[in-house]
């Protein structure tokens, strides 16, 4: 049985068994077979240029675009920002100063180094 079939990229002719591109080479195939990956985490889909690899654009998406919650927890990691004026540093946990109760970086942690406003007299707890 041969049912004519036109393909839709070559418009040439052919029977069901050669239809697909591949099974008849088909050299217009580029125009028509183009898939465009969808995020699996926010589900939106991800514009692929040619010559690029969809993994590596799909990643990117993730680190820099994404809306979903787990890839946005993902980029702030550094969230506790330093209270000691003109320090912009940020830690990844909170360091709570145990006389004032406000959060430093590692380097201004200690009372004497920030010029602790809390109770009782500053002191450094390395001596």
């Amino acid at each position: 049985d041969f049912l004519p079939l036109k393909c839709d990229a070559c418009e040439q002719i052919f029977c069901t068994d050669h239809i697909a591109y591949a099974q008849h080479d088909c050299t217009s195939a580029y125009k028509k077979d183009v898939q465009v990956p969808v995020c699996p985490l926010c589900n939106t889909p991800v514009p692929v240029r040619r010559g690029q690899m969809p993994d590596v654009v799909v990643g990117e998406h993730i680190d820099r675009d994404c809306k979903s919650d787990p890839a946005q927890r993902k980029r702030k990691i550094f969230t506790n920002k330093c209270l000691k004026p003109g320090c912009k540093q940020k830690e990844m946990m909170k360091v709570i100063c145990d006389q004032c109760h406000k959060n430093y970086c590692l380097k201004h942690r200690h009372p004497l180094d920030h010029d602790c406003s809390g109770a009782g007299r500053p002191l450094s707890k390395a001596g």
